[in-house]
């Protein structure tokens, strides 16, 4: 067809095809935008709104007040450890000096100083019983920070329970949330696909054909692309089924398209020579023999041989002679290429004789 157009028509053309692209880019980025900000008329799914709030609250200040009361408790242990080294280094330094002292006394075997081994005696136990207490000490709180993280951890797992109930009952309405969002995305891509499917049938070599396959473009790309990445697991049903229905209709407007082509090719063959040319378009015509075949039934006929002037197939004229110059040419042809006289004085000196 493209060799049979003009070449500002072809130009044209090209440019009317690139507004079709460009009409189906801005579409496509409209609708893109659309899809992408379906899921906004849903409200956002917390799990606290699938808690009973009172307890979860109640729970969370539990686990909170034991965290902190651990925290307090490690604290104190540590205070209290480290009260505990510093008693058992006093009673260690003080025990040492015992023993050198009573090392001394035992050299010198003086009597004198029995007085002062009692009240050694009396302060090293002093040291041990601060020691016992500092110990004591420590051993609260440890038990201090046991309880608190052992309560901590009752209660997180008593939270943990609750919100695990919540996240299946979030998980629940999340599928139905995600269900809507398709079937608004679904309800919004689909009746342009149809839409498309009835451009494409009826109105695709009108006027407007332009915005008409740029529409066509667009419903194609929003159906099974825009749409894809947001299909859920149930999602690849709806586009394989919707698939192969359109595949099927158009399966099936192609064959009743073929049907009625070859029944119109048969009744058209049948008509005068002079009717059939009447009915072919000189740009159809022209389109056809550049292509080798025939203007009239669309079969390959070798058009180089000069000695072939009808179809062997379907009898239509290809070639006659021009009544100024006699040369030969395109029957179709609307001036001789030749002297460039009109195709109809031949016809006007047959009728004369």
């Amino acid at each position: 067809m493209s060799k049979a157009l003009r070449l500002s028509e072809k130009w044209f053309r090209r440019g009317l095809w690139l507004v079709a692209f460009v009409f189906a880019g801005f579409l496509i980025g409209l609708g893109g935008t659309i899809v992408g900000d379906l899921p906004k008329v849903e409200a956002p799914l917390r799990v606290d709104d699938f808690l009973d709030h009172e307890a979860a609250q109640k729970l969370r200040a539990q686990v909170k007040d034991a965290r902190q009361a651990e925290q307090d408790a490690q604290t104190a242990l540590e205070q209290a450890r480290l009260q505990r080294a510093k008693a058992r280094s006093e009673t260690q330094a003080e025990r040492e000096t015992f023993n050198n002292w009573l090392a001394a006394r035992s050299a010198t075997q003086r009597a004198e100083h029995d007085p002062e081994v009692i009240a050694r005696t009396q302060a090293l136990d002093t040291l041990k019983g601060q020691e016992r207490r500092a110990q004591q000490a420590v051993q609260a709180q440890e038990q201090a920070a046991l309880d608190a993280r052992q309560a901590a951890q009752a209660a997180q797992q008593r939270l943990d329970g609750m919100e695990r109930d919540g996240y299946e009952k979030m998980a629940a309405q999340q599928r139905k949330v995600e269900l809507r969002v398709f079937l608004y995305r679904l309800a919004l891509t689909l009746p342009l696909l149809v839409a498309a499917g009835w451009l494409f049938a009826k109105k695709r070599q009108s006027t407007y054909w332009p915005f008409v396959w740029g529409f066509i473009f667009f419903a194609v790309f929003a159906f099974f692309v825009e749409l894809v990445p947001y299909l859920p697991s149930y999602g690849g049903y709806v586009r394989y089924v919707v698939g192969i229905v359109v595949t099927a209709l158009v399966g099936r407007y192609a064959i009743l398209a073929l049907n009625r082509y070859l029944e119109r090719q048969k009744q058209a063959e049948a008509l005068p020579d002079q009717e059939r040319r009447k009915e072919l378009g000189y740009d159809v015509a022209l389109a056809r023999l550049a292509k080798g075949v025939c203007p009239g039934c669309e079969r390959a006929v070798d058009l180089k041989n000069e000695k072939i002037d009808f179809c062997p197939h379907c009898g239509i004229g290809l070639f006659d002679h021009c009544g100024h110059c006699s040369a030969r040419k395109s029957a179709f042809a609307r001036f001789c290429h030749a002297c460039g006289t009109g195709a109809g004085v031949k016809l006007a000196r047959e009728e004369g004789a």
